[in-house]
């Protein structure tokens, strides 16, 4: 009997410890919706989400307080007004993440995920270039 207790009670534990990660890792997740997600399945309206997509190009207009355009996951189209200063990556053609509230219509965001990739440039403070890293040649 003493063998038995002896593996049961830290397999107790560490199962115990296993669950109790997973639903606190699964509460910090970030998970956003598509345009067409929104489009197909709208929420309350004064639920905050998160919306993903790219910037479609020609739609940003920038407005006092802020900027108004398009995000797209090439099926569908949603008109999004950020209020605040955009990200500095932020342009057309970009993946970006907005988080908000959506009326149905337009996804009003107070804050702004840009993507960008993994490349770290150096300025090159002669000629105001970009040098790739370790190849010695511009992009």
């Amino acid at each position: 009997m003493s063998r038995y207790w002896r593996f049961v009670v830290p397999a107790v534990i560490v199962l115990g410890v296993v669950v109790f990660l997973i639903f606190q890792l699964s509460s910090n997740l970030v998970f956003f919706s598509t345009p067409t997600e929104l489009a197909e399945s709208p929420p309350a309206t004064d639920a905050r989400l998160r919306l993903g997509g790219q910037v479609a190009a020609g739609t940003v207009v920038t407005e006092e307080g802020g900027v108004r355009f398009l995000v797209t996951d090439g099926r569908r189209s949603i008109e999004v007004v950020h209020r605040g200063a955009p990200q500095q990556l932020f342009s057309e053609g970009r993946g970006v993440v907005v988080e908000g509230t959506y009326d149905g219509a337009v996804f009003h965001s107070d804050a702004m995920l840009v993507r960008h990739d993994e490349q770290y440039r150096v300025e090159d403070v002669e000629d105001g270039a970009y040098e790739e890293p370790g190849t010695g040649r511009e992009p």
